[in-house]
């Protein structure tokens, strides 16, 4: 009932502003505002109405205002919602490609990743969200993950032996620790920093922004940019909605789109140097240039358990031949 009077009065609130739009399109995040990605879509909005004279607007919910990101998603392929911002990880079991991106140093650095989602891949994958009722309008940056601890600094695999590391409850994630040489422990995020702090845990993962608005860097000051995971961000249309739109103002909007893709990023670029200076000045010490290839060639039992099929080796070929 919460949930439901949350979005009626969110969609309420919104009446005036829809009032002055001949077409209005909803468009779900789950961040606050102000968050890169809620930026990114507001940018995609202000070109799009003035590009329309007014007559096309997108109208952005943060917050989780209109629900949580697998409950928008299912919303935006029914049109009850028009648009949504999510990660490629909560389409896993909606858009199956989507799996391989969750495989631990599958890109090399974010400009690699930006090229694979820019070229053909990104196309490619589009393609597979339309047949689930979802047109791809945008693919933004949702950071990259790496280690921190409690410890010791990690400048080599072998420093991550016997180091208990809490990650998300995900088997990737697991076998990744395991073939690491950690123990993986899954736990909710919200009890990592008192882990941390009482030794129950030695440390983690994630980007920047989390780990500097966390307070993660207070009791595990050991921060190595292994970047070992980047899961691609997108925004996604109903197909339902998008073919109620003229040639015209799809273009329009898909034009917007591409251009939101380069504000976001620029957005999470200076969120990642903000975070990056907050936790230097707190005291993290940051393991940067380490040599990847012995992390990279520990994954051969993790690709083997989830890169199966001959389609999903292939795409990781080509994806890792992608400069």
């Amino acid at each position: 009932m919460k949930f439901l009077t949350t979005t009626f009065a969110a969609l309420l609130a919104s009446a005036s502003f829809a009032a002055a739009c001949e077409v209005t399109l909803r468009s779900s995040d789950t961040h606050p505002d102000g968050y890169p990605t809620v930026e990114g879509v507001k940018a995609m909005a202000e070109e799009v109405r003035e590009k329309t004279d007014g007559r096309v607007c997108i109208e952005v919910f943060p917050s989780a205002q209109l629900g949580e990101e697998r409950d928008t998603i299912e919303q935006t392929q029914f049109g009850v919602i028009d648009m949504v911002r999510a990660s490629f990880g909560t389409f896993n079991d909606i858009v199956p490609v989507t799996q391989t991106f969750s495989l631990p140093y599958l890109f090399r650095n974010v400009d690699h990743m930006h090229a694979v989602m820019d070229g053909p891949i990104g196309e490619e994958i589009g393609a597979a969200f339309e047949e689930r009722d979802l047109v791809v309008l945008a693919y933004y940056d949702g950071g990259a993950r790496s280690f921190y601890n409690s410890q010791r600094p990690i400048t080599s695999i072998e420093d991550l032996a016997g180091l208990k590391i809490r990650v998300i409850q995900n088997d990737v994630f697991v076998d990744m620790m395991d073939a690491l040489g950690a123990t993986a422990t899954p736990m909710p995020y919200g009890e990592v920093y008192s882990a941390i702090q009482t030794g129950v845990i030695d440390g983690a993962e994630n980007n920047y922004p989390s780990y500097d608005s966390s307070g993660h860097a207070e009791v595990a000051k050991y921060f190595t940019l292994d970047e070992h995971l980047m899961v691609p961000e997108l925004v996604a249309m109903s197909k339902t909605s998008w073919d109620a739109l003229s040639p015209e103002d799809q273009t329009v909007i898909r034009e917007a789109a591409r251009n939101s893709s380069t504000t976001q990023r620029q957005l999470w670029a200076e969120a990642e140097a903000a975070s990056e200076e907050s936790v230097i000045a707190a005291g993290a010490e940051i393991v940067r240039d380490i040599d990847k290839q012995p992390f990279i060639d520990a994954m051969g039992p993790v690709y083997e358990k989830y890169a199966t099929s001959p389609e999903a080796q292939d795409l990781v070929e080509r994806i890792r031949a992608t400069q």
